[in-house]
């Protein structure tokens, strides 16, 4: 019986990556002003920025694109995407949008406002952003382990139940249009939601009749990790948990960039019809008309292919394991990573390996700048630069300062992987002379993608 875990399928297509020195690449930091979101990608050599619609499409999916149908209004491929969404959800309405965080904007436009609260176990960047443009407030009730990054638990990613009853109690329900679940919990290191949790969440909102959705883009990650991991799931299949996943949830979002393999797409879900007309109002308005929300026939085929590929078993079985592969080749060199690798990605903690840095210096985004340098490599700050405010004219750090290297679906092989971590680790043996970083320049909302930063020892130095 063999251990290793081999990719479950054959490359017919090959993409060059550029190599380039570590002159030409401190360089290129410096006119991308410090911000690995304004590199060029050519100038990348491996792009662990983020899995979001950076998967490698099967043949399968390639060869759905030349089936799909551009019809502007009632086209198949609308139909057969609506049939795949539904029979794995459960939700009567399905709504096609150009990516997740369309879906979001929707959304939160139909059911936030000012003076709303949207309770999750923790929003996601553009969740955040949506809610809290349309004047609603995000509120992010991990359970205290999530914020514990040296400490193995299960399931990382669950709401506390007993603050989000709090917050229900405290704000009342007519201010809380609706909960969020998100599967995976990417803001706290790609974690899974136990099932049991998501049962009791349910629960608990029935009792005040208050809607659930879930932020659905990992789904089926999460649905491994539950028949890993929990009581009673062992010899039920992805497909089956995934179906009971829904079943507890009142509609969805999700970003398709992920768990369904593509390139572009997402779509909400919903069962209230009045909500789901309201919201196609808008998409018709923002996106386009409903049997296409802002994409081509062809996507929607892609969409419903990948959604269909992504609850193989194979698949989730090399994929899980060849990130936890990468998290395991760090800590054992004593690189600070969060514990234990989630579905998508490595998280490394920032705090723990730049203890020098203080928040409002942005360690993550220090660590971030130098793995590019020393390789090439990019990834991003899930820390005070994205989650961080100014509050009174005081700074809020974020409960963690994390390093994301997202791992995209079917790109990378064990040797990009083992360059990577090699890369890695020798920046951790010389942590102690990274400096922090200052922001020059930020947006009012998601900063975190065009910021200017300068680092502080430039500044020290002039002085």
């Amino acid at each position: 019986m063999t251990n290793t875990v081999i990719e479950p399928f054959k490359i017919k297509s090959v993409e060059p990556i550029n190599f380039t020195t570590r002159e030409y690449r401190e360089k290129a930091m410096r006119e991308a002003f410090y911000n690995l979101f304004l590199l060029k990608a050519d100038d990348v050599l491996i792009d662990l920025l983020t899995d979001s619609g950076t998967a490698a499409m099967s043949s399968k999916q390639w060869a759905a694109i030349m089936d799909g149908d551009e019809s502007y209004a009632g086209s198949r491929s609308f139909f057969k995407f609506e049939k795949v969404v539904r029979d794995l959800t459960g939700f009567k309405f399905i709504i096609p949008t150009h990516q997740g965080r369309a879906a979001e904007k929707i959304l939160f436009t139909v059911v936030g406002g000012p003076g709303k609260i949207i309770p999750s176990n923790t929003h996601f960047d553009t969740t955040r952003a949506n809610v809290e443009f349309s004047g609603a407030e995000a509120v992010d009730l991990p359970v205290p382990v999530a914020l514990e990054t040296d400490r193995r638990s299960d399931f990382k990613g669950n709401i506390d139940l007993e603050r989000l009853e709090n917050l229900i109690k405290k704000v009342g329900v007519a201010n809380i249009p609706l909960s969020i679940l998100t599967v995976t919990n990417n803001s706290v290191g790609g974690q899974p939601v136990s099932m049991a949790n998501i049962r009791e969440t349910r629960a608990l909102l029935n009792k005040y009749g208050i809607p659930l959705l879930l932020d659905a883009c990992r789904f089926a990650e999460n649905a491994y990790f539950i028949k890993l991991r929990e009581p009673g799931y062992r010899d039920k299949s992805v497909r089956e948990i995934a179906v009971e996943m829904f079943s507890y949830a009142d509609g969805c979002t999700m970003s398709a960039k992920k768990d369904a393999l593509v390139n572009i797409g997402g779509f909400l879900a919903l069962n209230d019809s009045t909500i789901a007309e309201k919201a196609r109002s808008l998409l018709i308005m923002t996106e386009g008309f409903p049997t296409y929300g802002g994409l081509a026939g062809r996507d929607l085929d892609a969409m419903a292919q990948g959604l269909t590929e992504v609850l193989d078993e194979d698949y989730l079985k090399y994929r899980i394991r060849s990130v936890e592969y990468f998290g395991d080749k760090l800590e054992k060199a004593g690189v600070p990573v969060l514990v234990p690798t989630g579905g998508h990605a490595v998280f490394i903690d920032a705090r723990r390996f730049l203890p020098h840095v203080p928040p409002q210096q942005y360690p993550g985004q220090a660590l971030a700048v130098e793995m590019y340098v020393e390789g090439g490599i990019r990834s991003v700050e899930i820390g005070s630069v994205m989650f961080g405010r100014e509050v009174e004219g005081k700074f809020v750090s974020a409960n963690l300062e994390l390093v994301r290297l997202a791992i995209p679906r079917r790109v990378y092989t064990q040797s990009h992987v083992d360059y990577a971590a090699e890369v890695i680790i020798e920046v951790f043996k010389r942590r102690d002379r990274i400096p922090g970083y200052k922001i020059t320049y930020e947006p009012p909302y998601l900063r975190h993608f065009t910021a200017h930063f300068e680092p502080v020892v430039e500044e020290t130095a002039q002085v």
